[in-house]
């Protein structure tokens, strides 16, 4: 599986400046020809708006279904769309949304570790459900941002059998460091790929694309990238027998 991320600027309250931005990147991307293409966190508003922020959100997200599912069904791709800003039944989501190859929508997911140092949870609500959901045969799931410093979350998520993990987020340069290391051991410990889509200015770029040894099959800087990587799903089963994690595990004694 060739997963493509695009690492884009999300300047504030210019959510149609973003959405061509971002149709832009995608139409670039087709020409490296992956199965898979990912966009960051809120790419639609930036992280985060506070005062006014109900005016540029999308409303259920069908700016998002119609216009980057037109172009899954047109170049016939899978869309990671990242996450955005989002009005539903009156309240504010960061919501992310995945798109087929026909262009359907297939899978959305609610953020549900808001990040409550900068305040996030008194503007937007959380969700309170997990998403899974397959591309191409290939078991995935989807978290953001914050969401990846929860292990069992994720664990949660890996436990029923998961290929390939997204995470869609706007990371601080500051904290570079804690995302390459989450990142990298989420992958180890769950035997899977895991796909960091991060934006950058003001925040930190970086990228990444990890196999389930911990190696970085591709990575990003700190400015706007596109990276692109081939995802060998053959070595998920040596791996897991070479090392069986899941098989060992002693859920009769974690007491979470």
């Amino acid at each position: 599986m060739k997963v493509t991320c695009l690492q884009m600027q999300t300047p504030y309250r210019q959510p149609e400046t973003n959405f061509a931005h971002a149709e832009e990147l995608i139409r670039q991307a087709m020409a490296e020809k992956p199965d898979v293409i990912v966009l960051p966190e809120t790419w639609n508003t930036g992280f985060y708006i506070k005062d006014g922020l109900d005016a540029y959100c999308d409303h259920d997200c069908q700016q998002v279904k119609t216009r980057i599912g037109a172009l899954a069904a047109q170049f016939g791709v899978n869309i990671v769309a990242g996450s955005v800003s989002n009005i539903r039944d009156g309240k504010i989501y960061n919501t992310a949304t995945v798109y087929d190859r026909t262009g359907a929508c297939i899978a959305s997911y609610d953020k549900t570790h808001l990040f409550t140092p900068m305040q996030e949870d008194r503007y937007y609500t959380p969700g309170n459900q997990l998403c899974t959901f397959t591309l191409d045969g290939v078991p995935c799931g989807l978290v953001i941002c914050y969401d990846i410093r929860f292990p069992e979350l994720v664990r949660s998520l890996t436990v029923p059998g998961l290929d390939m993990l997204f995470m869609v987020c706007q990371w601080p340069k500051i904290r570079t460091h804690h995302l390459r290391t989450l990142t990298t051991a989420r992958a180890i410990e769950n035997q899977m790929f895991l796909v960091c889509c991060n934006s950058c200015t003001p925040y930190g770029g970086h990228s990444a694309i990890i196999d389930p040894w911990g190696e970085t099959l591709a990575l990003a800087g700190e400015a706007e990238d596109t990276i692109t990587a081939e995802c060998n799903m053959q070595i998920l089963s040596e791996i897991r027998s070479s090392i069986p994690v899941f098989r060992d595990r002693r859920p009769d004694v974690y007491k979470l």
